[in-house]
């Protein structure tokens, strides 16, 4: 497994409120925690480094093992981000942190599989046989009106509302995390990015950009890249983590 972590301000912002990292447990079985803050100039940046650096210290202290069953992490994982949720509500409280919180997207790996908790409309996806692979639903407002069949999801990707989300850490009460199982396959390549990657490079161009002999950090920094040439109106943050035939 190769993986590669990188984050961007962008074009147009001052600070970049993203946060990524990748933690390893006692068993030595990786997690990759990418997060996207939200509020104020500094209680974003509060948000999403909290929440990576909480989750991470507390999976490193876990034992899960290539063996433990995915039903258990999953449940974990829920857990974990619940009580994260609560403490971020509870600093939100304070007058400095008014109104922060931040999406999460979670991505523990195993042999032959990954293990997925997500919040937010940052986006876990995959790239298999060529194709782009959401596995992740959108917690925003132009999803829920995708999945009511009010707009069509050519029409999300323009909609003004387009950055409104409808679920974060941070809520004052708790939040349902969206959690799953996915088999994985050699030459597979994991792709977790905040949407200033997403809202600014279509899936077309981020497949031909990742699906070749490039290494992963090259790769990254050419989707990054690609996002300030096309505007860079958000941070943008890249975890790209890839699998061959002696990893599965």
């Amino acid at each position: 497994m190769k993986y590669s972590i990188l984050s961007d301000v962008g074009q147009k912002r001052v600070n970049n409120q993203d946060y990524a990292d990748t933690y390893e447990n006692q068993q030595g079985e990786r997690i990759f925690l990418l997060a996207d803050g939200m509020g104020g100039h500094k209680a974003g940046n509060v948000a999403s480094k909290l929440t990576v650096e909480d989750l991470g210290k507390a999976w490193a202290t876990t034992d899960f093992t290539n063996d433990s069953h995915s039903d258990e992490i999953e449940a974990w994982l829920r857990a974990q981000i619940r009580a994260e949720n609560e403490n971020i509500a509870n600093l939100g409280k304070l007058d400095d942190y008014k109104g922060m919180g931040t999406t999460l997207e979670a991505v523990v790996v195993q042999k032959h599989q990954i293990i997925s908790a997500h919040v937010g409309d940052s986006r876990t996806q995959v790239i298999k046989n060529g194709e782009l692979i959401r596995i992740t639903r959108d917690h925003s407002l132009v999803q829920e009106l995708v999945d009511a069949g009010e707009i069509t999801a050519d029409e999300a990707e323009k909609h003004p509302n387009k950055n409104i989300i409808t679920r974060s850490l941070g809520q004052p009460t708790d939040i349902d995390v969206d959690t799953l199982t996915l088999e994985i396959d050699a030459d597979d390549i994991i792709i977790m990015s905040s949407d200033g990657l997403t809202n600014m490079v279509p899936a077309e161009a981020i497949i031909e950009t990742v699906d070749n002999d490039q290494d992963v950090t090259s790769q990254a920094q050419a989707l990054v890249s690609l996002a300030n040439t096309n505007g860079g109106l958000d941070n943008i943050t890249v975890i790209l983590v890839k699998f061959d035939k002696g990893d599965l």
